[in-house]
């Protein structure tokens, strides 16, 4: 049995493909988890990890879409158990993608734990926001695992001197878009798809009683346009500087899901947030997220300026007597 481990390795592109699965699993359960808060079905299965006591879901319509986003979850965990287990295996060996492979069991471990604790406190707002917040940090490390894969030997991947303004400039997308979806998830806090079916005792964000709702979504929607021009702006700095195609292209496309995800979000305000257009305003979230993160790892990593300066330093040579 032992030889046969030792026997077992994984090619750099068995790697690559696992590791793509890998992320667009923990994709989809964003979007299945969002299904389940919409549909109302948060509290299905009020217990955790069985259904009504049992380890089947009684047959009933939000006690089966809970327990089917529970093995939805299942199937995750499995996917990322394999790219821990392949990163161990992969040849050659990379340091920085085992570490990786590590992160993301973890991660879906650490969501399992929340999401029972979330269940048994009534689906407290702040659990809720937490929950998909950490969907968010593990895309992170799901997306590293999957760009570095990528790669077939570890490379610097640095930048010119003349570039450094246009990737600190990506790179400051990063942390805008992390605080207009915090926001978001505010918004749906106080709104109502608060995850709960008609009849069950819900918490609810309410830190300014009745306006809580009004208050958030103007908060989100002033951030998320800002975040707008803010990606605006860095796509024609870097179309002037004519940087990296696939640069372009990456902030070309956060641009496009922005200005779709204003449109969508009107709409579904003005409509009194129809569950679809929720549903719609998050997954777009999940991949505008997706495009700040390719947006970042395209722009690459830039040389620090005091060893750039170093390697500029050329020890003199002595001219050769003739």
């Amino acid at each position: 049995m032992r030889a046969r481990i030792a026997a077992f390795e994984v090619t750099p592109r068995q790697f690559e493909i696992l590791s793509l699965l890998a992320l667009i699993s923990l994709t989809l359960i964003v979007c299945t988890g969002a299904a389940v808060r919409l549909s109302g079905s948060g509290l299905g299965c009020p217990d955790w990890p069985r259904c009504y006591g049992h380890v089947y879901p009684p047959l009933r319509t939000h006690a089966l879409i809970e327990f089917s986003n529970r093995i939805v979850s299942g199937f995750v965990g499995v996917m990322t158990v394999l790219a821990g287990l392949a990163a161990w295996r992969r040849r050659p060996y990379r340091r920085d993608l085992l570490l990786l492979g590590i992160a993301l069991p973890l991660g879906v471990v650490a969501q399992a734990a929340l999401g029972a604790v979330t269940v048994v406190d009534k689906l407290a707002p702040g659990l809720v926001m937490s929950h998909y917040a950490l969907s968010m940090a593990i895309l992170v490390a799901a997306f590293a695992l999957y760009w570095r894969a990528r790669e077939r030997a570890p490379k610097p991947d640095v930048r010119d001197e003349q570039d450094r303004t246009a990737v600190w400039a990506v790179r400051a997308l990063a942390p805008f878009a992390a605080l207009v979806l915090f926001a978001g998830t505010a918004a749906t806090a106080a709104g109502p798809h608060s995850g709960g079916a008609i009849g069950q005792t819900i918490k609810r964000l309410t830190f300014d009683g009745a306006g809580t709702l009004r208050a958030t979504v103007h908060a989100h929607g002033a951030l998320a346009f800002a975040f707008g021009v803010a990606a605006v702006f860095v796509w024609v700095l870097l179309e002037r500087r004519q940087a990296d195609r696939m640069l372009r292209r990456a902030v070309g496309f956060i641009c496009v899901l922005v200005a779709t995800q204003g449109v969508v979000g009107v709409v579904q305000y003005e409509t009194h947030l129809p569950t679809e257009l929720v549903w719609v305003h998050v997954a777009a979230a999940t991949l505008t997220w997706l495009c700040v993160l390719w947006s970042v790892a395209a722009a690459g990593r830039l040389e620090p300026t005091v060893a750039k300066a170093s390697a500029q330093i050329r020890p003199s040579v002595a001219p050769r007597n003739t």
